[in-house]
């Protein structure tokens, strides 16, 4: 075996824990969008909200004359009455009115849902590698990237889903925003993509047996796999 694979196995696989946690704070926060309905009034309190894959949180803000430059409720970051709450379709009996009409139901529960095969995925590539490591069994590699590959894939689906419900959202003629924007949680499942993907892709090319090197070296002289 290349004596300098062990290293780019390990170098890749930090790389790869890097993707993961940022797959982890994706899935498991709640600041992938945010939404500001429209204010109409000066001196008066609005209510902006930001969700993610599971929950809604809306915080109470008070507008003051300045902060009205473009007439939406925010920044979000403003202090104000925080209160956030699990979505009805996942928790039965809770009340979430302020998305019951807006929000797109099977689009929300779609991206929850890939997002749960992505961490499956990621988790199932990195019992792969510890085992590889543990037991000098190489060929785990090789599915262990297809894992990560297919992990990367996941969250991307989960993101471009969730963009699209928060699009239907806003273009609905029953809505209550006028403005969004997409937060650091979005951002992560982004990130964790690019990771994920590219590494473990790069993983499977570093597990494949090494090619010859020389046009006199066939596949048969070449150095085994261990």
């Amino acid at each position: 075996m290349d004596e300098s694979k062990p290293l780019k196995v390990r170098l890749t696989f930090l790389v790869i824990l890097v993707g993961i946690s940022l797959l982890f704070a994706a899935v498991v926060t709640d600041h992938w969008a945010v939404l500001s309905p429209k204010v109409e009034n000066y001196n008066t309190t609005c209510e902006a909200a930001h969700f993610g894959l599971w929950r809604l949180c809306t915080k109470r803000i008070f507008m003051h004359n300045q902060d009205l430059k473009e007439k939406a409720c925010g920044p979000i970051s403003l202090p104000g009455e925080h209160n956030c709450s699990y979505f009805k379709h996942f928790t039965p009996g809770q009340s979430s009115e302020i998305f019951e009409v807006t929000t797109q139901k099977e689009y929300s529960i779609s991206a929850a849902a890939i997002a749960i095969f992505s961490v499956g995925f990621a988790i199932i590539g990195t019992i792969c590698v510890l085992l590889s490591f543990r037991k000098k069994r190489d060929y785990l590699l090789k599915p262990a990237s297809m894992f990560y590959t297919f992990a990367g894939l996941c969250i991307i689906i989960s993101v471009e889903v969730m963009r699209q419900s928060v699009k239907r959202m806003i273009d609905s003629e029953e809505t209550l925003w006028i403005e969004y924007s997409y937060s650091w949680s979005f951002a992560c499942a982004c990130a964790s993509f690019v990771l994920l993907f590219i590494c473990g892709i790069a993983l499977l090319l570093i597990a494949l047996p090494r090619f010859p090197q020389n046009p006199w070296e066939t596949c048969m002289d070449a150095e085994p796999e261990h």
